[in-house]
């Protein structure tokens, strides 16, 4: 089969790195790549041809012209033309797919020439904008595949970008979509308004096509994804030693949308490993610190959601042993990555870009390509092995534990607390507390809000701090609300009871004797 011909085009100046960063992207997906022949002016040889008249005819050699616009112009031949402008002039004479995107520039810092092309541009194509190499990625990936479906070169689109059958607007959450944009704004400088209307937001994104509904809408803004996706839960668990066996002294199935499950997941680990908190000699809060950094923990968590195969049946599984966390991932690496080669900076090639893209603009994948570099630096500069992956009939990801977890039993998620506490809980107090009321009272100095303590304890998800951490405390009279008649009250803070202080106190006072 012929392959298809794409020619990137942008004036020499302007969206270097954005060129042959598609030039890869095209080449070495694994699907994309078998289909398309890109074509970038850098990888001209050298010739006695002249420049302008190679590209027209690589144009004219094309099938899909791919245009970047941005500030520049480009410089003009003696009709006072940019060769972008040739080239697009000569596509829309030759009836080419054309295929433009505008970088996120405000109209009066475009030069005046540019302005004019763009608008020869939307007078007959739907043109995206972009803000950075992912999104324009994504919005690539998300048009070609829209192409090879259109041309029937596929038969079957790839999960992210198929239409979730029965899915309809209803079924995603405006809330959540307006959250998203505020993060990414945040976040990325995401160029749209959490006021836009969600299917304009959607667009964007690339997650609706003619008003269907795509696979990775629904996964990142489903009321309920598992209701249309039902393998898309993770299932966490925890095991006493270090192998499978039970009993399990926990087992949870998490549901809900991608950032959910990925907060959930996290928040499971995190409420099971070790954690030391220092003192307040440098800083008002308490420094505090996990075994394994939450950072390596969350990455190996979100690769798993953003990369697996939905088309399997299997779902993520989080499994914490006495030695090590293990990740799998029904899923597979991408045909041109070895697992050398995944421990070193690479060029990345989400299995679900769509999914892949809306992750990185809040926040949740800082840079594609780094993350398990970064997994390995940030392990071993924790006094940790590094990771190890196996890729097997699902991809597992192994993060281990400190040496002295390994050496001996850690303890156990209930402990015994004897003392005097005050006039009001007279006598010796003998109480079974649990893990979490310990690490909250722990946290806690003053008043401080839900969402502080929170953050002191590094967990993301609000309902699984609520029921398994707060509501608890509060239950057994280790904190109490300072607004108690008000319990929903936006100036709401908490604070640690006399049995609190006197809890946090005996911890201390054990932890100084060890």
């Amino acid at each position: 089969m012929r392959k298809i011909k794409v020619f990137i085009s942008s004036v020499q100046t302007e969206f270097a790195s954005e060129r042959q960063m598609l030039f890869s992207y095209l080449l070495q997906d694994a699907l994309l790549g078998h289909f398309f022949e890109p074509f970038i002016f850098e990888n001209l040889p050298a010739t006695d041809q002249r420049t302008d008249k190679l590209y027209i005819n690589e144009v004219q050699a094309c099938d899909i012209y791919i245009g970047l616009f941005g500030k520049e112009y480009g410089s003009e031949d003696k009709k006072g033309i940019s060769p972008t402008e040739h080239e697009f002039n000569t596509a829309t004479k030759l009836n080419k797919t054309r295929l433009v995107f505008l970088s996120q520039h405000k109209i009066n810092e475009r030069h005046p020439k540019e302005q004019l092309l763009i608008r020869k541009a939307e007078k007959d194509l739907v043109r995206k904008k972009f803000t950075s190499e992912i999104e324009l990625k994504t919005a690539i990936y998300s048009s070609l595949i829209r192409f090879l479906v259109e041309k029937e070169y596929i038969r079957t689109e790839p999960f992210d970008a198929s239409i979730c059958f029965g899915a309809k607007m209803e079924d995603l959450a405006p809330e959540k979509i307006a959250e998203f944009v505020r993060i990414a704004k945040t976040k990325r400088g995401f160029p749209l308004s959490a006021q836009a209307k969600p299917e304009k937001i959607l667009t964007h994104l690339n997650l609706i096509s003619e008003g269907s509904i795509s696979n990775a809408a629904v996964l990142l803004f489903g009321v309920k994804p598992q209701h249309f996706l039902i393998s898309s839960e993770i299932k966490c668990v925890q095991f006493n030693g270090t192998k499978i066996e039970k009993p399990f002294p926990a087992y949870q199935v998490y549901k809900g949308d991608v950032f959910q499950l990925v907060n959930q997941a996290v928040d499971f680990v995190l409420s099971r490993i070790d954690l030391a908190v220092g003192t307040r000699n440098e800083d008002t809060q308490a420094p505090l610190k996990y075994e394994i950094p939450r950072a390596v923990i969350a990455e190996a968590i979100v690769n798993a959601i953003a990369h697996r195969d939905y088309n399997s049946t299997g779902s993520v599984q989080v499994m914490l042993f006495r030695d090590r966390i293990e990740i799998w991932n029904p899923g597979q690496l991408p045909h041109n990555l070895s697992l050398a080669k995944l421990k070193l900076t690479h060029s990345s090639f989400p299995t679900n870009p769509l999914i892949a893209e809306p992750l990185y603009l809040t926040g949740y994948i800082e840079r594609l390509g780094t993350g398990i570099p970064d997994m390995i630096n940030l392990s071993i500069k924790a006094g940790l092995r590094e990771p190890d992956f196996k890729q097997d009939d699902v991809f597992k990801t192994i993060i281990w534990r400190h040496k002295q977890v390994t050496e001996q039993v850690t303890e156990q998620v209930t402990g015994q607390v004897t003392g005097q506490v005050t006039e009001q809980v007279t006598g010796q107090v003998t109480e079974q507390v649990s893990e979490t009321i310990r690490r909250i009272v722990l946290v806690m100095s003053g008043e401080v809000k839900r969402i502080e303590i929170q953050d002191m304890l590094e967990l993301k998800h609000r309902e699984n701090f609520i029921e398994n951490y707060l509501n608890p405390a509060i239950k057994d009279k280790f904190i109490e609300l300072t607004i108690p008649d008000k319990p929903n009250s936006p100036k709401q803070k908490y604070r640690l009871t006399e049995k609190g202080i006197a809890l946090k106190g005996q911890m201390k006072q054990r932890k100084r004797k060890k």
